[in-house]
C-alpha cells in the first residue's frame, strides 16, 4: 500500500444524500487534505434493485455545492477506476475463489427454506441461529461434503453462496482511531457471505477489494459499519494485504438525543436533513434542502464539523481551509452527536453577516425582482448594510425592511394601541411642519431638528418616536428611525405621517 494518505467517500445511489453522509465526506475531505492526499468518490451500486435514478448526480451536485469536491472518481479518473462498484463486478469472483483455494472461504448450498427451518428450530429451543465453526461441518457446504459432490453441485448449476470461514477461539486486537483497541472474540462471529452465484459480491467483499486495489490507506466511516471492522480486518488477513487505518464516526443523533436523526424529524420539526432538495423519481415527492431553504453552504460545513468533533479550542467558526488546518480524527467523539436547528440557523447568522455586501444584494436584487418591485442597485445595497444584523436569511431581507421599498398598507393593531394616544395625531402634524423646513433631509439633521423640537415641547420621546416609526413601517419595529426617513426621503417621509395621522386618528 502506498504511503500517500487516500480516503474514500463511498456512498450508494439509493436517494439522496443525508447530512450524515455528507459529514464523512466532510470528515474524509478535511483528512485528505490535511495530509496533502488523495479524497476518492466510489459509487457502491452493486444493489442494482435499490438503484435510484438521478442519486449519483445529487451526490456530486451536493459535494460541489458545500465546496468538498471528489479528487478522483466517476468523470475524474486517475488510474484506480472505474469507480462505480456495478462495472467492477467481473474481478471480484476470482477474489472469493482466491479465499476458497487459501481455505478463507467455502461454498455453501443451503437454501432459504433449509436456514429458516434452522432458524425456526432454534428459536423454538430458546436459541439463536448463527451459521459458523459451531454447526457448518452438519450443513450443507464444500466443508461438510466431498469434493466430486461439490463439483457436481456446480456444474449442474445449484444456488450457491461463498461464506467466509471465521476462525475458531481466536481473540482478535482490532485498533480504531477514534475509539481505541478492542477485543473480537472470533466464536461469536457468524460466517458471512461474500458472493452469490448471480455473480454479485456482497458489500463485504468489494469493499474489501475495492479498497485495496484503490490503495486506500484510512478508512473514515459511519459507527454503523463497526460491527463489520471484525470480518474486514479478517479478510485484509486472508488475502495477505495490509489493512488501512479505521476510524468510526459517532451517529447523528435526534434533536431530542435518542435515536438516529431522520428525514421524518425534519419533517416533523420542519427543518431539512438533506444538502439539496430532492424530488423522488417515482413518487414525486419533494424533500427539503439546506441550499434552497437558503442556507449558505460554509454555514451547513461549520455546523457539520461540529456535529462529533471538536478542535478543542474556544473557535466556533472556521472557513474550510482553517477546519482543514485543525481537523484531527482523534479530536472526534465516540458518542452520538445531537443535532441542533437551532445552532445550523446560529452559523447562519454569523456567515450573512459576513457575507459580502454585492453577493447579498444581488440576491435581495433578485427577491425583489419576484416581486416586480424595482429599485437602484446602490440603494439595495444600503439597505442590505442597514439591516443584515438583522436577518438569517436572504427572504429576511423584506419581512425586515420591506418598508423601505413600499409604503405600509396597514398599522400593526397592538403597536397602535400602545403608540397612538389622544393628542398624537395633532402632535404628528406638528412633526409634518418641521419636516417640511429641512432643506437637508440626512439622518444627522433630522434628528438634530426632531430633538430640538421635542425639547422644545417638553414631552417625553416616546411620545413622537414610537407614532414615527409606526408612521413610517407600520409597526414598532426596524433599524434605526431617523435612517429610514433618510432613505424613504422627505416626500415619502411626511406622506406616510399623513396617511397614519388620517388613519388612526
Amino acid at each position: 500500500m502506498s504511503s500517500k494518505v487516500r480516503v474514500r467517500f463511498a456512498p450508494s445511489p439509493t436517494g439522496p444524500l443525508h447530512i450524515g453522509g455528507v459529514r464523512t465526506a466532510l470528515y474524509n475531505y478535511l483528512f485528505a487534505k490535511k495530509h496533502d492526499g488523495d479524497f476518492v468518490l466510489r459509487i457502491e451500486d452493486t444493489d442494482q434493485n435499490r438503484y435510484v435514478e438521478g442519486a449519483e448526480d445529487y451526490i456530486k451536485e451536493a459535494l460541489n455545492w458545500c465546496g468538498i469536491p471528489y479528487d478522483e472518481g466517476p468523470g475524474k479518473e486517475k488510474g484506480f477506476g472505474p469507480y462505480r462498484q456495478s462495472e467492477r463486478k467481473d474481478s471480484y469472483r476470482e477474489y472469493a475463489e482466491k479465499l476458497i483455494a487459501s481455505g478463507n472461504a467455502y461454498y455453501a448450498f443451503d437454501t432459504s427454506d433449509e436456514l429458516d427451518a434452522h432458524r425456526k428450530d432454534h428459536e423454538e429451543k430458546g436459541k439463536t441461529f448463527i451459521y459458523n465453526w459451531h454447526n457448518r461441518l452438519k450443513l450443507k457446504n464444500s466443508l461438510s461434503l466431498s469434493v466430486s459432490e461439490v463439483q457436481e453441485k456446480l456444474d449442474a448449476g445449484e444456488d450457491y453462496v461463498i461464506r467466509f470461514k471465521s476462525p475458531e477461539n481466536e481473540i482478535l486486537q482490532l485498533n480504531d482511531i477514534i475509539r481505541g483497541k478492542m477485543e473480537i472474540d472470533t466464536n461469536i462471529l457468524d460466517d458471512k457471505v461474500l458472493f452469490k452465484s448471480d455473480g454479485m459480491p456482497t458489500y463485504h467483499l468489494a469493499n474489501i477489494v475495492d479498497d485495496h486495489l484503490m490503495e486506500i490507506s484510512h478508512v473514515i466511516r459511519g459507527e454503523e459499519w463497526l460491527p463489520s471492522l471484525a470480518l474486514h480486518y479478517m479478510l485484509y488477513r486472508a488475502f495477505g494485504w495490509e489493512a488501512p487505518q479505521f476510524a468510526h464516526l459517532p451517529l447523528i443523533l435526534k434533536p431530542q438525543g435518542k435515536g438516529k436523526l431522520s428525514k421524518r424529524d425534519g419533517e416533523k420539526m420542519g427543518f431539512p436533513v438533506f444538502p439539496l432538495e430532492w424530488k423522488d423519481p417515482k413518487s414525486g415527492e419533494v424533500a427539503a434542502g439546506y441550499r434552497e431553504d437558503g442556507y449558505f453552504p460554509g454555514a451547513v460545513v461549520n455546523m457539520l464539523a461540529f456535529l462529533g468533533w471538536n478542535p478543542g479550542t474556544e473557535q466556533e467558526f472556521f472557513e474550510l481551509e482553517e477546519l482543514v488546518k485543525a481537523f484531527e480524527l482523534e479530536r472526534v467523539h465516540k458518542g452520538g452527536a445531537k443535532f441542533d436547528p437551532e445552532k445550523t440557523k446560529w452559523f447562519q447568522q454569523h456567515y450573512i453577516q459576513i457575507a459580502d455586501n454585492d453577493l447579498l444584494t444581488d440576491k435581495f436584487e433578485n427577491e425583489l425582482n419576484k416581486k416586480e418591485i424595482s429599485a437602484p442597485r446602490d440603494y439595495i445595497a444600503n439597505v442590505v448594510d442597514l439591516i443584515k444584523e438583522r436577518v438569517v436569511f436572504v427572504e429576511d431581507f423584506w419581512d425586515q425592511g420591506s418598508f423601505f421599498f413600499v409604503s405600509p398598507t396597514s398599522f400593526d393593531p397592538k403597536d397602535s394601541k400602545k403608540a397612538w394616544k389622544e393628542g398624537t395625531g395633532s402632535l404628528m402634524t406638528e412633526l409634518v411642519g418641521v419636516l417640511e423646513s429641512q432643506d437637508d433631509f440626512t439622518s444627522e439633521n433630522i434628528q438634530a431638528e426632531v430633538k430640538n423640537w421635542i425639547k422644545s415641547k417638553e414631552i417625553g420621546f416616546g411620545k413622537v418616536m414610537m407614532p414615527l416609526r409606526l408612521a413610517l413601517v407600520g409597526a414598532l419595529q426596524g433599524p434605526d428611525l431617523y435612517k429610514i426617513a433618510e432613505f424613504i426621503g422627505k416626500e415619502e417621509t411626511i406622506n406616510r405621517i399623513k396617511k397614519a395621522v388620517n388613519t388612526l386618528d
